[in-house]
């Protein structure tokens, strides 16, 4: 004998999961996979990551704070005694989300770097990806919790029957203009801070010394030598101009007094290939040529290709340096 089966029960959290937030868990993961698969410097990129950084991460917080949808002055009066959960309604709703979501990526912005992943484009959209879905499912379990006729609900016909109501229509325009506002100077904040930044990448140059065990340190290097005693110093260079770049090191012994250079003297340069968004790092032997008392500034120019005719801190793409004292006592 069998018995019939019946595939409601299975079926019935799918039919109640609600479909606002199964699509906000989507794209939120499909933008977060199309970030960090394009390389970078993509302006369709940065398009794609709108959504995610204005939208969406706000989206599923109000969907926690708020669950159940807004109720009309009769439904609070009539149920003035009884206990239910607090809504609001879709423009609202809309409102909260831009206006969350921009109070929430600076806070990511502030926390990432203080981890091992560091603030970078692939790193913020992960972490605002898996955000954004866990957000959203603490809203399903919210919503799902709230008694079906005070829940909130994504319907077309409902909130277009809310804007044909004659009262409370100013009210409504109102709130609309604010949504549209918050999303436009959001959109504004966002291309400022990001397009910039697609028009042309950076290059970053770092000083390093070895200390006893091996590993690179940074601020050990001798500051004082012998005369033609050479200071090893390794240097890093981070690419991060989307694409793989030449890059010529200059390294200049430099005169200074009052702050000013007055003189400068090549001590050789440096060539090397660094592939996108990686860093290069290269061992030198440097020899100041200053005489026995001087004290001389050594600095590393960086420049994507070849270096111009005179190489100067002003107008390297990076630079750092290093002070050195040319002393006979330093032999001893």
């Amino acid at each position: 004998m069998s018995f019939p089966t019946n595939s409601r029960p299975q079926l019935g959290f799918i039919r109640k999961y609600p479909v606002d937030l199964a699509l906000v868990s989507l794209i939120a993961a499909l933008v977060a996979l199309v970030v960090t698969g394009v390389p970078a410097g993509n302006a369709g990129r940065l398009l794609v990551a709108f959504p995610l950084v204005l939208f969406l991460p706000g989206y599923a917080l109000v969907s926690v704070l708020f669950p159940a949808a807004a109720r009309d002055g009769r439904d609070d009066a009539e149920t003035a005694i009884e206990r239910r959960p607090r809504g609001i309604d879709t423009v609202e709703r809309l409102g909260l989300s831009f206006a969350l979501s921009i109070a929430i990526v600076p806070v990511v912005g502030i926390v990432l770097p203080l981890t091992e992943w560091g603030l970078a484009t692939e790193s913020a959209a992960a972490v605002l990806a898996g955000l954004t879905v866990v957000l959203a499912q603490l809203g399903v379990i919210r919503r799902l919790r709230t008694p079906a006729r005070d829940r909130f609900t994504v319907s077309l016909t409902a909130a277009l029957t809310g804007l044909r109501r004659d009262e409370g229509t100013v009210a409504t325009a109102s709130s609309v203009l604010l949504v549209v506002a918050i999303a436009v100077a959001g959109g504004a904040l966002l291309a400022g801070f990001l397009f910039p930044a697609s028009t042309g990448g950076f290059s970053e140059l770092a000083l390093y010394t070895e200390d006893e065990d091996g590993d690179l340190v940074a601020g050990e290097l001798p500051d004082e030598v012998a005369p033609g005693e050479s200071v090893p110093v390794s240097f890093a260079i981070e690419n991060h101009e989307g694409e793989e770049t030449s890059y010529t090191v200059v390294v200049q012994e430099q005169v200074l007094e009052d702050g000013e250079v007055v003189e400068r003297t090549e001590l050789g340069q440096i060539d090397g290939t660094v592939s996108a968004d990686t860093t290069g790092v290269a061992e030198r032997e440097i020899t100041p040529a200053a005489g026995d008392g001087e004290t001389v500034r050594i600095s590393l120019l960086l420049y994507p290709g070849e270096p111009p005719a005179e190489p100067t801190n002003e107008n390297a793409e990076a630079d750092t340096y290093f002070w050195v004292t040319v002393t006979e006592d330093a032999a001893e």
